[in-house]
């Protein structure tokens, strides 16, 4: 069972112009280094772009899902197994999910 306190849910993490109304992607980094170090994973559910998984360690994983749009079966079970395995490793582990927006997905 996971509980929303090692949940977050938020907007696409960008880079220049987008950085001003989106969240931008340093700042999502040094937020998850500070409060999370070494104890988070990023979840890219959009499938329109994505980043250099550098600015967080390299903890990331892409599922590709089309906005507005049902997820394959595959892709949701694929998700969450990595989500459960990745929860179980260590009780401080907590995930940061995201799409474009931050709610279409």
């Amino acid at each position: 069972c996971l509980s929303t306190d090692r949940i977050i849910a938020m907007s696409f993490p960008s880079s220049g112009k987008q950085s001003f109304y989106r969240n931008p992607i340093e700042e999502v980094a040094r937020f998850l280094d500070t409060k999370h170090a070494d104890h988070y994973k990023v979840y890219n559910l959009c499938s329109e772009k994505g980043y250099d998984p550098k600015y967080f360690h390299y903890r990331v994983e892409r599922i590709f899902i089309d906005d507005h749009n049902v997820p394959a079966l595959q892709d949701m079970l694929k998700f969450t197994a990595s989500v459960r395995e990745w929860m179980n490793q260590d009780e401080k582990n907590i995930i940061a999910i995201h799409c474009k927006g931050g709610k279409g997905r």
